[in-house]
């Protein structure tokens, strides 16, 4: 019988980030079906965690439950230093966790649009510069950070969302220069239209797929192994993988 306990300092371990539903959850799971110890990071909704834990373990893999809130520096260390204590080798991380909104730029709160940066984009950056020492001081590893389409061609009533999905371009580029000599990779991947939280009242519904040249979003499954197959190669960083059939 596997065991489910974090023991095996050789066993393969990645924290995500926002992986209490969604994408991070999906995301979850691939790693813990090919084998992985998952950290499960979340903020508010410990239930919700605990469900993907529990996922998680019947995938075939094994974790533990980390809150923190990514907007807090203080709180995004704790969170890292709690899971390398752990599982001390880790070797991949995931930057998943995010918020959206919608409100038309003449129309942008102050408060709305500082909250929405400082999850995606300074978040981000909290994360980066905690998850960076501990894979640097042991030969290397690899960082994906979830991106937007919305990054690189705007979203109508999404200035907040878009203008922090593009700040992670420069950020990830610079982190993958930055670090590239210590063996630490950090691409951008985009997993194009889901049906999360974030997406609610403006996914495209039906058939109105006319951007995407296969006239289809692409799957959940699909974007989470395709995390799960960059994450593991040892000789790409400073990318953007799209995963949907949209050209940018």
């Amino acid at each position: 019988m596997r065991s489910h306990a974090v023991t095996s300092l050789s066993q393969r371990a990645v924290l995500v980030t926002g992986a209490s539903g969604g994408i991070g959850r999906a995301i979850g799971l691939a790693f813990a079906a090919d084998g992985w110890t998952v950290g499960v990071h979340y903020h508010r909704n410990k239930s919700a965690a605990e469900d993907t834990l529990s996922h998680v373990n019947a995938a075939g893999g094994s974790g533990a439950l980390y809150a923190a809130d990514i907007r807090e520096a203080q709180s995004v260390q704790q969170m890292v230093e709690a899971f390398c204590r752990q599982v001390p080798m880790p070797s991949v991380f995931i930057c998943n966790a995010g918020i959206g909104g919608s409100q038309l730029l003449l129309r942008q709160q102050e408060d709305a649009w500082a909250d929405v940066v400082a999850t995606n984009l300074t978040g981000t950056f909290h994360c980066l510069r905690a998850m960076a020492p501990p894979l640097l001081a042991h030969g290397g590893g690899s960082i994906v950070v979830i991106g937007s389409h919305a990054g690189f061609q705007g979203s109508i009533g999404q200035a907040a969302y878009a203008a922090s999905k593009a700040g992670l371009i420069g950020l990830v580029q610079t982190a993958a220069k930055e670090w590239g000599t210590g063996n630490v990779r950090v691409n951008l991947l985009l997993p194009g239209w889901q049906q999360t939280g974030l997406t609610t009242g403006v996914m495209p519904e039906g058939d109105d797929w006319k951007d995407h040249l296969l006239g289809r979003p692409p799957s959940r499954e699909e974007v989470a192994k395709t995390v799960l197959h960059l994450a593991q190669l040892n000789d790409v960083s400073g990318q953007v993988w799209n995963c949907d059939s949209r050209i940018l």
